[in-house]
């Protein structure tokens, strides 16, 4: 199944990933070990992997090839607004070459409303 992946800069990868999915819980069904640091989401249109490490938030997608966008952007727009202080940028790359969304705080960028996946 085709993948997008991301490597977020930031020194507190495991409380991000926490915050993400707990913020999540609300609408999927996830998971985080804060042993472990892994965690998952899982969409109707695909699952999201989260791994913190010490230096970066490693996240990974995978869906059908016309959902990844669409998970990107919900995994992508919910961390960059929780890390707006840090001002996280969240660069997808597919696993077929492809450039994926990119996802940073911006004060003057219009917000995006995208479906959840």
């Amino acid at each position: 199944m085709p993948v997008s992946t991301a490597r977020v800069a930031t020194d507190r990868s495991a409380r991000y990933a926490k915050q993400l999915a707990a913020h999540m819980s609300r609408k999927i069904e996830t998971s985080f070990s804060p042993e472990t640091g892994l965690g998952t989401l899982v969409f109707r249109a695909g699952t999201a992997t989260l791994e913190a490490r010490p230096d970066a938030l490693l996240l990974s997608v995978e869906g059908e090839r016309e959902d990844l966008p669409t998970l990107e952007d919900v995994v992508g727009r919910h961390l960059v607004r929780f890390g707006s202080r840090d001002e996280l940028v969240v660069e997808w790359h597919r696993d077929n070459g492809e450039a994926g969304l990119v996802h940073r705080n911006e004060e003057d960028a219009p917000e995006q409303a995208a479906p959840e996946a």
